[in-house]
């Protein structure tokens, strides 16, 4: 008589079963129209700002779609005010279309970058001859041998070099082409 076997064919190696596949019978979300036995993995708003959802298969998500009014139930003074209210609670959003939220620029300079373009008071989209102009000037203006004993123009002094050293470290990793 032939003994069933009671190994799986998980353990060892090689796997003879991907890793993603189980023995478990996986829930299924059926399609919340009535009638429909498809699986629903499409959810819809049951009301406006609402967090409930309907379930529906993609064609009767199609077809519920079609017909949804988010301003359903309100007059025509009423739906105006709620969109002109709601678009304007959404434009904080606007401003994260382009890396905003690292402050100014266009996102192509690192915070460390950002500061020392503050430090030596130029704006984030300066060029680099510029900022080598503003430098000099500032470091000769700052220079301890030109103001000596002026613990605020050596403390000055040493900030300006610090921000060219950061900045002119990035442009050369800009500009640096392989040989």
């Amino acid at each position: 008589m032939a003994r069933s076997s009671s190994r799986s064919n998980d353990w060892g190696f090689p796997r003879w079963r991907s890793y993603g596949a189980a023995r478990e019978a996986k829930p299924v979300r059926i399609c919340d129209r009535h009638g429909c036995d498809q699986p629903g993995n499409c959810p819809a708003p049951k009301s406006p700002n609402s967090p409930d959802r309907w379930y529906f298969c993609e064609a009767h998500a199609a077809e519920y779609n079609r017909g949804w009014d988010y301003f359903q139930g309100l007059s025509d003074e009423e739906a105006a005010a709620r969109e002109a209210s709601e678009r304007r609670t959404s434009a904080g959003y606007a401003q994260s279309k382009h890396q905003a939220w690292a402050g100014p620029g266009d996102g192509s300079r690192s915070r460390d970058e950002m500061r020392a373009l503050d430090a030596l008071g130029l704006e984030p989209d300066a060029e680099f001859d510029l900022i080598r102009a503003t430098w000099r000037g500032l470091a000769k203006a700052n220079h301890p041998d030109i103001c000596p004993n002026d613990p605020e123009a050596a403390a000055r002094f040493q900030q300006v070099q610090a921000a060219y050293e950061v900045l002119r470290a990035a442009e050369e990793r800009r500009s640096w082409k392989p040989e």
